[in-house]
C-alpha cells in the first residue's frame, strides 16, 4: 500500500524519520502545503517562506532521484488540512500518512485535526521525532514534571546521550518509479514579498550546501567557537540556525559533526565543542518548554505574574528600535543587520531585547513579533525563549535587575568598531572609542546624519528596576 510523507519543517532526505519510516513501509508519495494566511497569522517572515521555497525546489530534485513524486496544495489556513490530506489519501490509496512532529500549540491542533479526519478513513496516521534528539515527555524531573532550569535539563540530557546516542538516518534507496507526476515548485506566494538578491546570496539552499557549511563549521570555527562566538564582526558562529528552522539538516546531524570534532565527548574535551553542543540544548530545552507549559505559545509569559507589568505603549520608540534608529550605535547596527540580512548575532539578540523590554520598558512581545516577521530562522520556541529570558519573564531567565548597558557591550564585544562601520556607514568614521557613543563627541558629530540617544540609560534602568519591584511588591 502507498505511503505518504506530509513534509513541513524537514526539508532534507537524510537523517528524515518520516521520510525512511515511509520508504521502508512501501511506495511513497510527498506533499507539502502551502498555507499563505497561516503564515501570515504566525508572523512568518517573507525571507522564510522565500527560503522554504528555494529548499523544497532543491528537496524536489533530491526526491525525484528516489522516486518520490512531490505533491504541492495550496490552501489558505491550516483548517482546511484535514480535508485536503483525506483527498489526497483517498486519490492515491494511501495507507498511512507519516509525518515529524511539530511542538506548537497550533501545530499540534492541527495536526490531532488530521488525525481525527483520518480515523473515518482507511488511513492511518503515524507521527515521528525528528527535529528534537528527546521526545517532550521524556526528559522529566524526579516528579515527573518538565524542567524549568536549563543546567538540570542538560544533565539529565548528557546522561541520556552517554547512554544511547541517537542515529543519524541514511538516505533511503531508490524505490520505483510511481506513475504520479510531481508538481512545479511556486517561486514566490502572494502577500510575501521576496527578499533581495544580496538576502538570498547569504543562505543558499539545498540540504548539500547546509552539510558543507555544517561540516565547514565544525573543521575551522568549532574549536574556537567559546572565544569568538561574542564578537559580530567575527565569522565566529556556525550560521546554520536557518537550515535547523526549516529542517534542511536535523538536530542529530549537527550533534555528530560536534562530536566527531570533539573524539566522542558531550561535557568535556575541547570547550568550543562542549559551548556549541549546550546551544543544540538550548533549542532542545525551549521546544520541550513549549510543550510543557504551552501557555508560553499563546503570548502569555512562562511566569504568568510578570503579564502584568507596566509596559510603556510608545510606538515612536519602537519604531527607533525596529528601523535602526535609537541613537545607541550597536543597537542600529544590530537591527539594521536584521533588515538586510533576516539574521542577527546571538549576543545582538539579547542586547536589542533587553533595550527593548527593560531600558524601553516596551512589552517583549512587540519584539518577538518583529524577529519572527524578518527572521530567516525565525523558530516559535527558540525565539520566545530568548526573547522571556532578556525580559526576565521566562524560565531560567536573566534576573531581572541585571541589564546590559549597550555601550559597554559595544566596546566589549566590538572593541575596534568594525561591525558598527559595516551597519553604520556614517559613523565609519569616528575613532574606536567615539564610535560607541557618538553623542559624548557634542560639536565633533555636527553635520552627521545620526540620531540623538532616545533615552537617558541611567533612568531607563531604574525605571525598569522600579517596575520590577513594584511587581514583587504587588504578590
Amino acid at each position: 500500500m502507498n505511503q505518504l510523507l506530509w513534509l513541513r519543517t524537514d526539508l532534507r532526505v537524510s537523517d528524515n524519520s518520516a521520510l525512511a519510516a515511509a520508504m521502508s513501509t512501501g511506495p511513497t508519495v510527498a506533499l507539502y502545503l502551502i498555507t499563505p494566511r497561516q503564515w501570515v497569522a504566525h508572523d512568518d517572515a517573507p525571507c522564510k517562506v522565500d527560503f522554504w521555497l528555494r529548499n523544497l525546489v532543491e528537496l524536489s530534485i533530491r526526491l525525484s532521484e528516489l522516486n518520490v513524486p512531490l505533491l504541492i496544495r495550496t490552501v489558505e489556513d491550516w483548517q482546511a488540512v484535514p480535508a485536503v490530506i483525506v483527498d489526497i489519501c483517498r486519490t492515491h490509496e494511501i495507507s498511512t500518512l507519516h509525518v515529524n512532529d511539530e511542538y506548537g500549540v497550533n501545530e499540534q491542533r492541527r495536526d490531532e485535526a488530521v488525525a481525527e479526519a483520518l480515523r473515518k478513513t482507511p488511513t492511518d496516521m503515524r507521527r515521528h521525532l525528528d527535529q528534537l534528539l528527546f521526545a517532550p515527555g521524556s526528559i522529566t524531573t524526579l516528579s515527573g514534571g518538565y524542567f524549568k532550569v536549563f543546567s538540570q535539563f542538560r544533565k539529565v540530557c548528557y546522561a541520556r546521550l552517554t547512554q544511547s546516542l541517537p542515529a543519524c538516518l541514511p538516505v533511503p534507496d531508490r524505490q520505483a518509479s510511481l506513475l504520479i507526476v510531481s508538481d512545479s515548485v511556486p517561486q514566490a506566494v502572494n502577500g510575501f514579498a521576496q527578499p533581495s538578491d544580496y538576502l538570498r546570496s547569504l543562505w543558499p539552499a539545498g540540504e548539500d550546501f547546509a552539510q558543507l557549511r555544517l561540516a565547514k563549521f565544525a573543521e575551522d570555527e568549532l574549536a574556537d567557537y567559546q572565544q569568538r562566538r561574542d564578537f559580530p564582526a567575527e565569522p565566529g558562529t556556525s550560521q546554520i540556525s536557518a537550515y535547523l528552522a526549516a529542517g534542511v539538516i536535523s538536530p542529530r546531524q549537527c550533534l555528530h559533526a560536534a562530536l566527531r570534532a570533539n573524539r566522542g565527548e558531550h561535557d568535556s574535551g575541547n570547550p568550543g565543542a562542549v559551548t556549541w553542543i549546550n546551544e543544540l540544548l538550548w533549542r532542545e530545552f525551549y521546544k520541550h518548554v513549549l510543550v510543557g507549559y504551552p501557555h508560553v505559545s499563546m503570548g502569555r509569559g512562562f511566569r504568568r505574574e510578570t503579564d502584568t507589568l507596566p509596559w510603556r505603549h510608545a510606538p515612536d520608540e519602537l519604531a527607533a528600535w525596529q528601523q535602526g534608529r535609537t541613537g545607541f550605535p550597536i543597537i542600529d547596527a544590530a537591527m539594521r543587520q536584521l533588515l538586510a540580512t533576516g539574521w542577527m548575532h546571538n549576543r545582538l539578540r539579547m542586547i536589542v531585547a533587553m533595550f527593548l523590554s527593560k531600558n524601553l520598558l516596551i512589552d517583549w512581545r512587540e519584539g518577538e513579533r518583529w524577529f519572527m516577521q524578518h527572521l530567516i530562522d525565525g523558530d516559535l520556541a527558540a525565539n520566545n525563549g530568548g526573547w522571556q529570558w532578556s525580559a526576565s519573564t521566562g524560565t531560567d531567565s536573566v534576573p531581572y535587575f541585571r541589564l546590559f548597558n549597550p555601550q559597554s557591550q559595544s566596546a566589549k564585544f566590538d572593541p575596534d568598531g568594525r561591525f558598527l562601520r559595516r551597519w553604520l556607514p556614517e559613523l565609519a568614521e569616528l575613532d574606536k572609542r567615539g564610535i560607541h557613543n557618538p553623542a559624548k563627541l557634542n560639536g565633533l558629530f555636527a553635520g552627521v546624519d545620526y540620531p540623538s540617544p532616545i533615552i537617558d540609560l541611567p533612568m531607563s534602568r531604574e525605571r525598569a528596576l522600579s517596575a520590577f519591584r513594584q511587581l514583587g511588591e504587588a504578590l
